[in-house]
């Protein structure tokens, strides 16, 4: 009887190959298709994955889930990797994991198999939450496997072959770089980007207008946020609203991406050791993050902030590298948490060219007092008792000083 084994399938050619590959292999594969919001005809790739043989093909709707779960977490956290990236790649990956193994579960193996490379971080962040999610895996990574590699150095060994299968390929011209899509953003990388000084050029982009094109008319709208979750977006242009996570979110998709925001060309470092150059749009997570900056400085107690604030780069980094699921990441997730309690108020943007503009502030948990913080009356601060306290903090300062002379 023949093993099952459970395929992270996209359609594209490495995971059509990759299904032919196991089947000849003797494997009954089950291809399964994980909808994260990317552009895909999944119908046509049901079918062709069906035609090259697939014994079943489950094609799973995980959008929302995407928004609540993992999205939102990173946003609440202010999650940002090396300053630049907003983590879409490395927040989809935990999620589609999850899903194949619940899958492989219900059909009864414990064999998964996926097709990202040796050299990048989707291979970790995929088996790591295979290890954690279901311990007796075992993981068939063909770009690790020596028969394989033998066999496919590159593209044109794959095309080759999905001929002399039988297997269709799209006679489009191949695109100069590679392109990971999903609700959060969608990325490129490899091909004529590998030389960072090359410029993307304009039609690359699918997510966001340029800047230099967008219209010429800025677009205000409002963000309600309820313990560090966006509740409500207003239009205040058009009175548009929009409620409810997926919605909201895809509607801030929209929104940025009419005006040009979201755009980030970086050099990061991948958690295999080397440096690599990624170009990524995140157009809707882009608005919410500054939004949600705004309002935790009206909202969250300064020390509560510089402790969080403290331990962001490794939250970011935990995401990136692929430890979703691990016992650290439980802990700061539930600081992370517990840091948004108050974090509830209303954010007033303006949305032009490439930039979102924060116009006001205002919520019902604010720890903005006007009278104590005005320039024009004492609001109940007695500015003498300043004296005492410069005097004390300086005291540490004047005996260093002293010891120098």
């Amino acid at each position: 009887m023949s093993e099952k084994v459970v395929l992270a399938y996209s359609g594209g050619l490495d995971t059509s190959v990759i299904l032919k590959w196991l089947l000849d292999k003797g494997y009954e594969v089950v291809a399964y298709m994980a909808d994260v919001g990317q552009e895909e005809d999944f119908e046509a790739a049901r079918k062709k994955a069906l035609d090259i043989g697939a014994a079943k093909v489950y094609v799973e709707d995980l959008k929302n889930e995407f928004v609540t779960d993992f999205i939102f977490p990173a946003i609440r956290a202010n999650a940002v990797y090396e300053g630049k990236y907003l983590l879409g790649t490395s927040l989809a990956r935990p999620l589609i994991a999850k899903r194949q193994v619940e899958i492989a579960r219900k059909e009864g193996t414990t064999i998964v198999a996926h097709g990202a490379t040796g050299k990048g971080n989707d291979q970790v962040r995929f088996e790591m939450s295979y290890y954690v999610l279901m311990p007796d895996v075992k993981i068939i990574s063909l770009w690790k496997d020596e028969g394989f590699l033998s066999r496919f150095r590159g593209r044109t060994d794959m095309i080759n072959f999905a001929n002399e299968k039988g297997i269709p390929v799209p006679v489009t011209a191949d695109k100069p770089y590679s392109m990971d899509d999903n609700l959060m953003h969608i990325s490129y990388e490899a091909g004529v980007l590998e030389n960072p000084r090359y410029e993307p050029q304009k039609d690359m982009f699918r997510k966001t207008t340029d800047p230099v094109e967008a219209p010429d008319t800025p677009e205000e709208i409002m963000i309600e946020f309820q313990q560090g979750n966006p509740v409500l977006v207003r239009n205040l242009s058009d009175k548009t609203e929009k409620k409810g996570a997926l919605e909201l979110f895809q509607y801030f998709n929209v929104l940025a991406g009419k005006h040009g925001i979201g755009r980030v060309d970086m050099v990061e470092n991948r958690f295999v050791g080397m440096k690599s150059r990624g170009v990524y749009e995140t157009p809707g997570g882009t608005i919410l993050m500054q939004a949600h900056l705004d309002i935790e400085g009206l909202t969250m107690d300064r020390e509560v902030k510089l402790l969080r604030d403290s331990l962001i780069p490794k939250y970011a980094q935990l995401i990136y590298f692929g430890f979703w699921y691990s016992p650290e990441m439980e802990v700061l997730r539930a600081l992370m948490d517990k840091a948004q309690e108050h974090v509830s108020g209303k954010v007033y943007l303006k949305l032009y060219k490439g930039n979102v503009i924060i116009q006001g502030r205002e919520s019902e948990e604010s720890l903005y007092d006007e009278k104590t913080a005005s320039m024009d009356i004492h609001g109940g601060y007695d500015q003498k008792d300043a004296i005492g306290f410069i005097r004390l903090n300086a005291l540490r300062l004047r005996a260093s000083a002293k010891r120098l002379k």
